[in-house]
């Protein structure tokens, strides 16, 4: 059977085949504890929910504009100023099908062939696949000193006269760390100065600990919308728990947005309007439930580290935001797939290998799940790698 050299050299995604394995085992009755996911248990706002069905009755089901229905995008252009400082119009936002897409239709619209993106590692898993879909080439910067934040000096060094653009994923999958503020700063005035683009994935930019304060981007910048090589990516799935509902946007200049339609309308068309209206009604209704959701990770970060703490050789950073952290298990000798595949048969707990995240050695843990699932989940890796 012949088929794309390209497609077959893509990987598949790690997260989504643990997600479908952990739901096989399930099935067959074992009793899995699952700290691999980035998805909350919480339920979707009442807003979004209203919003989606009062859609939904209407019978008025159809295409929607391929950049997304006005009214999102006002609330998109609400949010960005309430949130960001910075006025956008309507025609700077493209509403996609997650954040997933609006990304990988960034990626489509800015890369010619063996253009470079840099990419700091730890890295979501999905970045370096994406680049190389649009014949661009992923260059990754790894912390020299054995951390979760490059220096910006690290990055300079990693540019080429191919560089074309920089990926910035604050607070980070998979490490939960937030990238101090002098960093963004810093990068920020990097690109504008060198005509680089800076793509900001912010889906978790509100799920910050520890009373650190959300900082904008556009902040170290004085030029508007249409003129920054900066590019922020943003979504509802994690904010607000709507994983399913599949809804991302991006902000940017209107020439890269008209592409990045151009580049949907060809592929999926739009999104579904229902979908649209749920998005909208979680950005115009009652905030409390982002908030209620960022404590309890909090709490179940709290949690999570506590537990981590007493497990004999291995080494956590205490993460300032997201779902997840990223301890080093390297005292335990096995690479982290070997890892991660021993703990699921020997323990019935699914983890990430950190080996797909760019740092072997580590796994990613979620702590999503209920205090139970957390405290037992690690439980059992301790009874699984170090019984004494």
């Amino acid at each position: 059977m012949s088929l794309s050299q390209l497609a077959k050299s893509i990987a598949e995604s790690p997260t989504l085949k643990l997600n479908e394995e952990a739901n096989s085992l399930r099935e067959r009755g074992q009793a899995v504890i699952h700290l691999g996911g980035g998805e909350p248990k919480n339920k979707a706002p009442l807003n979004a929910i209203l919003a989606s069905a009062a859609r939904l009755s209407s019978g008025d089901i159809k295409y929607s504009p391929s950049d997304g229905i006005p009214s999102l995008k006002k609330a998109i252009v609400r949010y960005t100023e309430e949130n960001y400082d910075k006025i956008a119009k309507p025609e700077n936002v493209i509403v996609s099908s997650g954040a997933k897409q609006a990304v990988f239709n960034l990626l489509y619209a800015l890369l010619n062939p063996q253009d470079e993106v840099i990419v700091l590692a730890p890295y979501w898993v999905s970045y370096p696949e994406m680049i190389k879909m649009c014949y661009g080439v992923p260059v990754v910067v790894t912390p020299e000193d054995g951390g979760f934040a490059p220096r910006l000096s690290e990055i300079e060094e990693a540019v080429s006269s191919s560089t074309k653009a920089i990926l910035v994923n604050s607070p980070n999958n998979p490490s939960g760390v937030v990238y101090p503020e002098s960093f963004v700063a810093g990068v920020v005035d990097f690109c504008e100065r060198k005509g680089i683009y800076l793509i900001m994935d912010d889906i978790y930019h509100k799920l910050i600990f520890d009373g650190q304060q959300l900082v904008s981007c556009y902040k170290f910048t004085e030029k508007d919308i249409e003129s920054t090589k900066v590019i922020v990516v943003n979504g509802i799935s994690k904010l607000y728990g709507m994983t399913g509902f599949r809804i991302g946007w991006a902000v940017a200049p209107a020439p890269i947005v008209e592409v990045m339609t151009n580049v949907q309308a060809q592929t999926t068309s739009c999104a579904s309007v229902i979908l649209q209206a749920a998005a909208e009604g979680a950005l115009n209704g009652l905030q409390g439930l982002v908030e209620g959701l960022r404590l309890t990770m909090e709490n179940n970060r709290d949690v999570m580290i506590q537990e981590l703490e007493s497990f004999t050789g291995v080494k956590v950073v205490k993460p300032g935001g997201s779902f997840y952290c990223f301890p080093d298990f390297r005292a335990y000798g096995k690479g982290s797939v070997e890892l991660s595949n021993f703990l699921l048969k020997k323990a019935l707990v699914v983890t990430v290998p950190g080996k797909e995240f760019g740092m072997e050695g580590h796994l990613r843990l979620s702590f999503t799940g209920t205090i139970k699932d957390i405290t037992e989940g690690v439980a059992r890796m301790k009874w699984a790698l170090d019984p004494n």
